[in-house]
Parts: structure tokens; sequence; C-alpha cells
């Protein structure tokens, strides 16, 4: 079927000026979120809170995008999308200033559930909007374009967060987000058109349900990914199952999901259309783009922690560390938009995660003398293969939909990425602190008082502690402080290779996985089903 271009967004404009605008949006919601990873200890002292109470700052925000991501596309289909994803733009950027201003805690939670609610709208948006503006021979490219925001904004996220906190305020990580909201609203009112077909489908939805919404659809999604997002962000730090308030979020969320299949299963109408992962092509797009979430969001959040703990880097240092990554797939996604369009999907998934593998699996290479060019190599290792994953599972994604999916397709897509960030960072970080306990008691047992090597290793330190000015009596104490100090970075390093060879394993084991899409016609317009 040949592609009609009557749902497309560009109008008599050129396409990828589309995707350059619904891209600036995109890039500022996604370097916000990787930012405020950062400055969450200058905002505990700030408000006068505790750390611990500071990480709700992320978790709402989180708990709010789940829940909207899911029920965008229909959400879009009723409200029109062009102006959805306006009204999704407007509160993020509302919601940012106010977080600026925030004077307290609550007040800030507040205003990141808005943000959150803005901020997940906008993605499934986008994405669909690429979807319908592009022919399917051209989408790889449109993707590519599209994924350096996406990929390429977590990367510089950190390093930028720390320089602005340690430069300036907090606030201004969210009062960034104003201008850049305002010049997104001008050009997507300007430039974006809403599609008379469109327009049309949204018509002819009203006439026949009305406004009315899938509320009960949308209560148990809710549920479902609100409490699962608080489990898998809580759960390590409130000992999991040991703690009554995560088996009851985990119970909710679970019965939440065992009722919500079979709801929308039966819905002429329903807000997610899950039966889409029912499809071979879509289903198996849906799980490759999951794992990308799973390492992506991972390393990015774990990479700058052993900058700082194993090698004692300040968080501006950790961050540059990580730009060489960011510089090198913003270099790599047009070369995988250009071959996306060459090589069968499978094929170039599969290759991908191999190649992912061997990076994660030298990462392990990670030792106490590494200097700063090669943790930066790493980390251009480590992300290199991933333009070649996400290029070309959002383009399989769409791939035989009927064009009215799109947006629900969109969704789905960006649910699988945000879920498998959320996954991967929960169990990063459980087994990273598992392991490092383990590890720990380990290196202990190597420091018995009637070991000759240990006697001698702290007299040594010893000795250099006297000849520092201490006493006998400082010299053992602080010698016994930095043994102590020593077995901890150690146990801590090695529990980080632990956690790179398991992304290694499980990077592996998704090959298979990717090799059982279908073949599709490359460079032709895939005949919908």
């Amino acid at each position: 079927m040949a592609w009609d271009n009557s749902r497309s967004a560009a109008g008599d404009r050129n396409p990828w000026l589309i995707a350059c605008v619904v891209s600036i949006a995109t890039f500022m919601q996604v370097l916000d979120t990787a930012i405020a990873n950062v400055a969450l200890r200058y905002i505990a002292g700030s408000l006068a809170a505790g750390v611990d109470e500071a990480t709700w700052v992320v978790t709402t925000y989180l708990i709010a995008s789940a829940v909207i991501i899911p029920v965008s596309g229909s959400l879009a289909d009723l409200i029109g999308r062009k102006r959805y994803y306006m009204i999704c733009v407007a509160v993020f950027t509302v919601s940012s200033i106010l977080c600026g201003f925030a004077t307290n805690l609550s007040a800030l939670i507040f205003f990141r559930v808005l943000q959150g609610l803005g901020g997940g709208g906008m993605a499934p948006s986008e994405q669909a909007i690429l979807a319908d503006t592009f022919p399917p021979e051209k989408r790889n490219q449109a993707f590519a374009l599209y994924g350096v925001a996406v990929i390429v904004a977590p990367t510089i996220g950190p390093s930028l967060g720390g320089w602005i906190t340690d430069n300036y305020s907090w606030n201004w990580i969210f009062f960034i987000n104003g201008p850049i909201g305002v010049i997104s609203l001008i050009l997507v009112q300007w430039l974006v058109t809403q599609p008379d077909a469109l327009e049309r489908e949204r018509k002819e939805l009203i006439r026949r349900y009305g406004f009315r919404l899938d509320w009960i659809g949308f209560l148990l999604v809710s549920l479902f990914f609100g409490f699962l997002e608080v489990v898998l962000d809580r759960g390590q730090e409130d000992d999991w199952f040991s703690s009554n308030f995560i088996l009851a979020s985990s119970a909710i969320s679970v019965i939440a999901l065992a009722l919500f299949i079979p709801w929308e299963l039966t819905r002429e109408q329903p807000i997610v259309n899950i039966r889409l992962l029912g499809r071979r092509q879509f289903g198996i797009a849906f799980l490759v783009m999951l794992t990308v979430g799973i390492v992506l969001y991972g390393s990015t959040q774990f990479m700058p922690q052993l900058l700082q703990t194993a090698f004692q880097y300040t968080a501006l240092l950790s961050g540059l560390a990580l730009m060489p990554g960011g510089l090198a797939m913003l270099l790599m996604m047009p070369v995988s938009g250009k071959i996306s369009g060459m090589i069968q999907p499978r094929y170039l998934m599969a290759a991908a995660l191999c190649a992912l593998a061997a990076a994660m699996w030298y990462s392990t290479s990670i030792s106490p003398n590494s200097t700063f060019g090669q943790l930066a190599w790493i980390r251009v290792l480590q992300v290199f293969a991933l333009p070649f994953l996400f290029v070309p599972i959002t383009t399989a994604a769409y791939s035989g939909l009927e064009p009215e999916n799109t947006g629900q397709a969109s969704s789905l897509i960006n649910v699988a990425r945000n879920l498998g960030g959320s996954i991967g960072i929960s169990m990063a970080n459980t087994l990273l602190m598992r392991r490092e306990q383990f590890h720990q008691s380990r290196l202990v047992e190597y420091i018995a008082p009637t070991s000759d090597a240990y006697k001698q290793s702290f007299q040594r330190i010893t000795d250099f502690f006297i000849s520092e000015g201490m006493n006998v009596v400082q010299a053992k104490s602080r010698a016994l402080a930095w043994i102590g100090q020593t077995i901890s970075q150690q146990a801590a390093l090695i529990a980080y290779l632990d956690v790179f060879w398991s992304a290694a394993i499980f990077a592996l084991l998704m090959v298979p996985v990717a090799m059982l899409l279908k073949k599709v016609e490359l460079g032709k317009t895939p005949a919908a089903h």
C-alpha cells in the first residue's frame, strides 16, 4: 500500500524542519531528568530536607511520567495531536519555572508531578508526528535525528547539572527550561500542522464515543505503572520485600495489571491498545527497546557514581568523562540512520547487541590505576552501539502498522524505554549493593591480625603516618582507618565490574530475541496489515 502523506504534520513545509522542531522539547525534557539526579544533594541542603526525602523529587517525576505515557496516544487522538503536544510542552515549561521558585520540599514535589505529567506526554506525540510525517523508507533517518535528543541528553546531563549547581544554584536546572519551552511552543504553533486526516478521525471518534474516556482503564494503568515505579525506585533503599510499604505497592501493582489486561482487551475503544504487543514485529521491538532503556539509563547513572566513589572524581569531572560517549553517539546517529535503510533491522540489532555485550565485558578491565582517558574511552565503547539499536528498533516498531495506530504505538515504545530505564537502574543498584557487601566480607578475610602480610602492611602504613608528624597511637588509628577505606573502595569497584558483567550477559541474551523480527522491505513502503 502506497504511503499517504495526508497525515503529515509538515503541510507544505520541509518535513526535516518538523523533525528538528519536535526534537527541541524532548531534548529539554530528557536533559532535565538527568540533571535533577545530580542536584539532589544541593536541593536537600537548600530546602532543609534529608537526602532520602529529596529522592522523592526524582521518584514523583518518574511516577507521573509512567502514568501519562501509556495513555498519551488516546488523549492525543481525543484532543488532537498538535493541541495535546502543545499542552504538554506548556505544562512542562510552566511547572519547571515553578519548581525553580519552590521554597519547600512539598511544593517542589507537587510541581515535579506536574512536570512529569507534561514531560511524559511529549515523546509519544513527537514519535507519532515523525511516523506520520515521513514515509517508511525515510523514517530511519528521521528517528536518527530524533534519537540525538533521546540518547545524547542523558549523557551530557550529569556534567551540565554539576556545572550549574557548582557555579549557580539548583534552581537554574529548572529555570533554563523556561526560554527553551517558549521557543518550542512558538515553533510548533508556527510550523507544525494538524493534518485534516487526523482532524477527521478525531471528529469521527468523538461522534462515535463522545468525549468519554476509558476512566477505569486509566485508573488501572495508573495504579500499575505508578506503584511499579515506586517499587523499582525505592525497593533497594527500603530493603525490598522486607518492607511493608514495598509489599503493599507490589500487591497493588500486580492486582491492577491483572485487572487491566482483560479490561482493555474487551474494550472497543481501549485507552491503551495492548493488542499491539501481541503482534510479532511490534512486540519484539518493544522488548529490545526495553533493553536499550536498561543499558542506557543504568550505565548513565552508575558510571558517574563509579568515577566519584572509586576514583574520587568531582561531579563535573565525572560528567566530562562521559562527554566523549555523548559525542560518539551524536556522530553515529546519522550513520545508523543511513545504514538502517540498507541492512535488515534484525541483523543490525543483533550485531549492535553483540557489540554492546563486548563493550560491557571490556568495561570489567577498569582498575584503580585507570586514567581519565581510559575511562572516557570505555564510556565511548559502552554507548557506541546504542544508535544502531535505537533507530532500527523504532523503525521496525512502525513497520506494517495501520496509520491510526501510530499514536498508540508511540506511547508503548516510550513505555518500553522508560520502564527499561527504571528496571535497569533498580536492578543495577540492587546488584551493586549486594555484591559490594559480598566482596567487602571476602576482602576482610585477608586482613587477619595473625597474617604476616597484614602485619607488614600495617607497620609500613603506621610508619608513614609517624613520618607525617603523628604519635604512635594516632598513626595506628589512621592506619586502620586507611586500610578500612581502601577495602571499601576496592569492594565498590569490584561490585561495579559485576554490574558490567551482568549487562554484558543480558545484552547477549537479547540477541536471539532480536533475530525473531520479520524481514522488512528496505527502501520501500511496507504494506499495512
